[in-house]
């Protein structure tokens, strides 16, 4: 049922001091309370000010979640915030614990590592299959010639694998490897053999299942855990290093160097930030993906330093918006068959992910890194395929 936006009477008190700001940032940023526009944030009750400035980015996304305000375009409304650098404006000190804790404590420790699997990635293969593409790759796409989100996908996993230069017979280790899609494409169409390791029981056990003909195997494990003794032509991980957290991107770095061979090259895929201050959303944090960081580019470089040499860093962060588009689509029409099972709630929570990092990827708030890296440098140069 569409509800109405909260409006004062005529004869009600005037605005508080705090519906007034909110306004006013909300103007600074062409958004207008309760107007017309699609990005025009619908204001259903008269509590949210107070939840705003007192939470911040967790205030406004737990009140979205109670039906506290709508907007007819989030992905939209999100895209004018960032721009506008709203998120630098409110700065409660409810939040002040969160980023202690962030800057300060290791929030990926081996046992803490497992809560990303069981909350978030183990939500059922059946819900993911209906959201993402048929090979369930939950990253971003490559969309330079794609007209649709299988083929977005596809063109990714084959520019990977053109990157890190893959032929028959070649081992590749995939940290982090989700459903298996980059190793099952890899094997499938360049003839290598794959191992990976996830955190996500469901995700093992589909992989296992799907990818049963191929030399693939899957390991239920933390990257930590992997054998010092074993050793790769190649090592990729896409979309795992958000989950690592500051105090472990280095630790990463360093499995991947041990596990590659010498004349190998490794490929991290990573959403990544604008600058190493500041800390995860805490919204994000408490109810999408507990536990992780996003890098900057800088943090990134103090992890290789000394263990490898960055043949190339590829930006295509704006085409996560298109995907982060065609998986809200996905799952809004698929949502009548998961309505009983996770409820109305969950729904406004998923969508408000989906379309919120949409726009954050929109306003170039955050971007989408591919780096190739090798132990000693290519001889010759490297040559990157795009």
């Amino acid at each position: 049922m569409k509800r109405e936006a909260f409006a004062l009477r005529d004869d009600a008190p005037a605005p508080s001091p705090r519906l007034r700001l909110m306004t006013g940032l909300l103007s600074d940023a062409g958004i207008t309370l309760n107007g017309h526009a699609p990005w025009d944030l619908q204001m259903h009750h008269p509590r949210l000010p107070e939840r705003i400035f007192a939470h911040g980015s967790l205030g406004l996304g737990e009140a979205y979640m109670d039906g506290d305000w709508d907007a007819e375009r989030l992905d939209e409304l999100f895209a004018r915030l960032l721009r506008a650098r709203l998120d630098t404006r409110i700065r409660p000190a409810a939040l002040l614990l969160h980023a202690f804790s962030a800057r300060l404590l290791n929030r990926q420790t081996p046992r803490r590592a497992w809560q990303v699997g069981e909350r978030h990635y183990d939500l059922g293969n059946d819900f993911y299959a209906a959201m993402l593409d048929p090979r369930m790759t939950y990253t971003c796409g490559y969309w330079q010639d794609a007209g649709d989100l299988a083929s977005a996908q596809e063109a990714k996993l084959e520019l990977i694998c053109r990157k890190l230069g893959l032929r028959p017979g070649m081992h590749l280790l995939d940290i982090g490897c989700g459903w298996g899609s980059l190793l099952g494409y890899a094997a499938k169409h360049h003839g290598v053999r794959g191992t990976g390791v996830t955190v996500s029981r469901e995700q093992a056990d589909w992989a296992r299942q799907r990818y049963a003909g191929l030399p693939i195997e899957f390991r239920l494990q933390d990257y930590r855990a992997l054998d010092d003794r074993e050793r790769f032509h190649r090592v990729a991980s896409v979309g795992m290093f958000e989950h690592v957290g500051r105090r472990n991107f280095r630790t990463l770095m360093e499995v991947m160097r041990r596990a590659l061979m010498p004349d190998g090259l490794a490929l991290l895929h990573t959403i990544g930030r604008n600058t190493r201050r500041g800390v995860t959303d805490p919204w994000i944090d408490r109810y999408i993906f507990p536990n992780g960081e996003l890098p900057s580019a800088g943090q990134i470089g103090d992890a290789v330093d000394e263990l490898f040499v960055v043949e190339d860093v590829h930006n295509f962060g704006a085409d996560y918006d298109r995907t982060l588009m065609a998986w809200h689509g996905n799952f809004e029409a698929a949502w009548p068959r998961f309505a009983d099972r996770l409820g109305e709630r969950f729904r406004r929570m998923w969508r408000y992910y989906l379309l919120s990092c949409a726009g954050a990827f929109r306003a170039r708030d955050i971007q989408l890194w591919q780096w190739v890296l090798s132990p000693r440098g290519v001889a010759g140069g490297y040559r990157c395929p795009r």
